[in-house]
């Protein structure tokens, strides 16, 4: 319980990123003893502003009342020191300290491909997605997307119609959830044994901002990504960029030449991407 206690406030330090908390945890090695630490002992380490925000008292209040809430609302806190935390996440350069997971948090570590793309998704994009979910379910692959409008929500949606399990990464808290219209299909994938996992504490809105961070979580806890439509300046592409920078794979359905919603994957074809037609391009390439 007091464990738990220090890495909610150390989850919730908003200017307080990945990388200087992997350094504060290196050498006091737990945020108990980062909570407890003097300001003099702060700056030998961090600077002035930094500092500052760690010691800030809005940080520290209400504590146990929202480990009460994660209680009663079935909300599981994992850190980088639980043996639950996905291994894969281990493995970027940026993990999140903290993941707050609601539904199955044994799937977290199976092996999981992502399927991504547009919001304002064609018709074929919708056949795509459903396709590739759907063949992924059968074989007990589990998905990943970003409950965002679109291909992400025939992706989650389509696996859980096949009974299939799928992982959902949101930009929110988990009392946040967005876009609101899909509150029932994440009720549906924690019936159906998936989850719904972020690193925002609860009561984070789901700004604009934490969407592109959210989409390395996306690539960093599954194996390869699929790109089923991407206009050349979107969310989708930042999330393969992340997934390149991580070492994945990444597969690319191509689209029409003349649409938009395909310029993106198009474009990653002709860079080297791996074209998929049919669910044995993606499985071929893992077994």
């Amino acid at each position: 319980m007091e464990d738990l206690k220090y890495w909610l406030w150390i989850s919730k330090i908003k200017k307080l990123g990945s990388i200087t908390i992997q350094r504060l945890l290196k050498i006091y090695g737990s945020p108990y003893k980062i909570y407890n630490l003097k300001k003099e002992e702060l700056l030998e380490v961090v600077g002035e502003k930094l500092s500052e925000e760690i010691l800030d008292s809005k940080y520290r209040i209400n504590l146990e009342n929202e480990i009460e809430y994660l209680k009663r609302n079935n909300i599981e806190l994992i850190s980088i020191k639980d043996n639950r935390y996905p291994a894969k996440l281990k493995q970027i350069y940026d993990m999140p300290i903290c993941l707050y997971a609601k539904g199955n948090i044994e799937i977290l570590n199976n092996f999981s491909i992502a399927i991504i793309g547009c919001r304002d998704n064609t018709k074929y994009g919708e056949q795509m997605a459903k396709m590739i979910s759907e063949g992924l379910t059968k074989i007990n692959v589990v998905t990943v997307s970003g409950l965002a409008r679109g291909i992400d929500s025939i992706a989650h949606k389509s696996t859980v119609e096949k009974n299939g399990k799928t992982i959902a990464i949101i930009g929110s808290g988990l009392d946040k959830l967005y876009p609101e219209e899909n509150l029932e299909l994440a009720k549906a994938i924690i019936e159906k044994g998936g989850a719904i996992i972020t690193e925002y504490p609860i009561g984070t809105k789901p700004e604009k901002l934490n969407f592109p961070a959210r989409n390395r979580i996306i690539s960093g806890i599954s194996n390869g990504i699929v790109v089923v439509e991407a206009k050349k300046k979107s969310g989708t592409m930042i999330t393969v960029d992340f997934a390149l920078e991580q070492g994945k794979e990444v597969f690319c359905v191509p689209g029409n030449v003349t649409s938009k919603n395909s310029e993106g994957t198009n474009e990653l074809i002709k860079e080297g991407a791996k074209v998929v037609t049919k669910i044995q391009d993606i499985i071929e390439e893992f077994y």
